[in-house]
């Protein structure tokens, strides 16, 4: 089974094409933030460079989110607009999921978090078991002390992953003792981690449904805050 992989639901661009076997290759672009420019140009020549076509492939994989509302909204309308195009299965898994299997081979509680502004970060607990990623809490968007009271629960060394390392690293220091950080490459969701995690649900039969398949937003949009603040002045 081959399938394409893609993510754009943060400021990194990340295209990335797999078989049941191997990463065929991965493209990533974490400067420009123009997704709507960047994302199909990045698949073409992933397959291009490869041989390949897009009635090639077998399914598809897409960031679910959170992040960006528009950044989601780019990378599901591309999957569920190639996945009808051939008529291939897709499915979408948690940005959160993809960070914390970039680090699963790590022994204690591995603890993405990503910027959710005005202090507060996308999070979730994680354990590596046998090899596979095991979710101990829901997908979560609050702040640093709300973190700390939930680490608290873990009497475990805690690895965080994402970008939100670099802007709460000395917080995320103070929050457990025995806290780890990996290397760089590691703190941004790569296609190639989210597609792994979604051909095992692939080569299993499980897929999105097309009509209800929606973003993880965990916020309100901006749209939707400010017209609730608006009826609340009326």
């Amino acid at each position: 089974m081959k399938i394409l992989s893609i993510d754009s639901s943060t400021s990194v661009a990340t295209v990335a094409l797999l078989d049941s076997t191997k990463v065929i290759g991965e493209y990533s672009l974490n400067d420009k933030k123009q997704h709507s420019i960047l994302l199909l140009p990045m698949i073409d020549r992933l397959l291009s460079d490869n041989e390949l076509s897009v009635n090639d492939l077998d399914g598809f994989v897409v960031s679910e989110g959170p992040g960006s509302f528009t950044g989601l909204r780019i990378g599901l309308s591309t999957i569920k607009g190639m996945s009808q195009g051939i008529k291939k299965p897709y499915v979408s898994i948690s940005n959160l999921d993809g960070l914390a299997y970039n680090v699963i081979t790590f022994n204690g509680i591995i603890c993405p978090v990503m910027d959710a502004l005005r202090g507060n970060v996308y999070t979730a607990i994680y354990k590596s078991n046998n090899g596979n990623l095991e979710r101990l809490s829901d997908y979560l968007i609050i702040s640093l002390e709300e973190l700390g009271n939930l680490l608290d629960k873990y009497d475990e060394s805690v690895i965080f992953v994402g970008d939100g390392t670099y802007k709460y690293e000395e917080e995320l220091k103070n929050l457990k003792s025995n806290a780890h950080f990996p290397p760089k490459h590691l703190n941004y969701t790569r296609a190639a981690s989210l597609g792994e995690l979604g051909l095992e649900k692939l080569l299993l039969g499980k897929k999105d449904d097309i009509n209800n398949s929606t973003p993880l937003y965990l916020r309100k949009s901006q749209a939707e805050r400010e017209y609730e603040r608006k009826l609340r002045l009326d």
